[in-house]
């Protein structure tokens, strides 16, 4: 069987290089038009102003929850509410202490670090981390053996933000640093419809409320697959010359594109084939991934995360089990 790559999965929630650019210019940049997450965000407004009010740098912030669900828009138009500077960078690219000091030797006085995927930092790099976070000091080691020397570095005071998909890789120490923790939530159907309405403008387009509408039925609860679906949507709306997103057309290409109504593809239809050949019976990770030929980072952070918070599939001690939801979804 055709294994199918991430990179050419429609409704992928990882960043495909480029598209970055447009979706840069859909993200909201300002507090008003920010869809969604509203708990957080009437939390937020209530730190960030006394933050304001005290003339204090925002304490350290954890976004976690699957990819997709705007944690680097919100942290960018915090920056924004904050009046600040945001700097911006992933785990994977601090390798060794002098990329975290090159990095934090250049904030200012209350700018924030935005670090993506921070569960993936080395725990040499949190050993660093800890003081720069509590005591805005870092502590480097030049050399090494007797000749070694710490250096110990004074830092502004800064924000932290950090993004995770997967908060239980979080090391106990790093996570307790940090004063705020937020899950990011799935978008309603409703949520997803007024982003993509925004969206469409930016487009130098128009979309019917019911093409908007069944666009965010199958964008499984995700803004960035929702922007990403509407982009294609919109190549077939003008290869039929149509001022405004019609609904038919909406469909067609919803449907050419292989999403169908509950917003599962064909990685989804292979994951659901796996399990019911196991007829009921708990199926271990390690086993969908060898039958599936993916690995299980694929599975667990691309395709199972909306399939649980949905209720289409279950964990279970033993395993994964499909649901009653999913048979009478059939």
């Amino acid at each position: 069987m055709e294994k199918i790559s991430l990179d050419t999965r429609i409704s992928n929630v990882e960043k495909i290089k480029f598209e970055e650019r447009e979706e840069n210019v859909l993200r909201p940049s300002i507090w008003e038009d920010y869809v969604g997450q509203e708990q957080i965000k009437k939390n937020l407004d209530v730190f960030i102003r006394a933050s304001k009010k005290r003339g204090e740098a925002l304490d350290h912030i954890l976004f976690f929850g699957p990819p997709g669900l705007g944690k680097t828009t919100l942290s960018y138009i915090i920056a924004s509410k904050m009046e600040t500077n945001i700097r911006v960078t992933a785990a994977p690219l601090i390798e060794k202490s002098g990329d975290l000091a090159a990095i934090m030797t250049n904030l200012s006085e209350g700018d924030i670090l935005f670090i993506d995927e921070i569960h993936r930092l080395s725990p040499a790099i949190e050993e660093i981390l800890y003081p720069a976070m509590e005591d805005f000091r870092l502590d480097i080691i030049i050399g090494s053996g007797p000749a070694a020397q710490t250096i110990k570095i004074d830092l502004p005071r800064f924000t932290l933000i950090g993004a995770t998909t997967r908060a239980g890789m979080l090391s106990n120490p790093l996570r307790d640093r940090f004063g705020m923790n937020f899950r990011m939530e799935f978008y309603t159907k409703e949520e997803l419809a007024l982003i993509l309405q925004k969206a469409i403008l930016k487009l130098g387009k128009r979309i019917s409320n019911e093409s908007a509408y069944e666009i965010a039925k199958r964008s499984r609860g995700t803004p960035r697959i929702a922007l990403r679906l509407l982009k294609r949507v919109r190549d077939f709306s003008e290869i039929n010359d149509e001022e405004e997103i019609g609904i038919e057309t909406t469909k067609y290409a919803l449907n050419e594109l292989g999403i169908n109504d509950f917003g599962f593809d064909t990685l989804d239809l292979r994951y659901f084939e796996v399990l019911k050949n196991a007829k009921g019976k708990p199926m271990g990770l390690s086993t969908i991934s060898a039958a599936m030929s993916e690995d299980e980072m694929t599975i667990e952070e691309a395709i199972e995360p909306f399939l649980l918070a949905n209720g289409f599939i279950e964990k279970t001690a033993k395993g994964r089990i499909l649901t009653h939801k999913f048979f009478n979804s059939l």
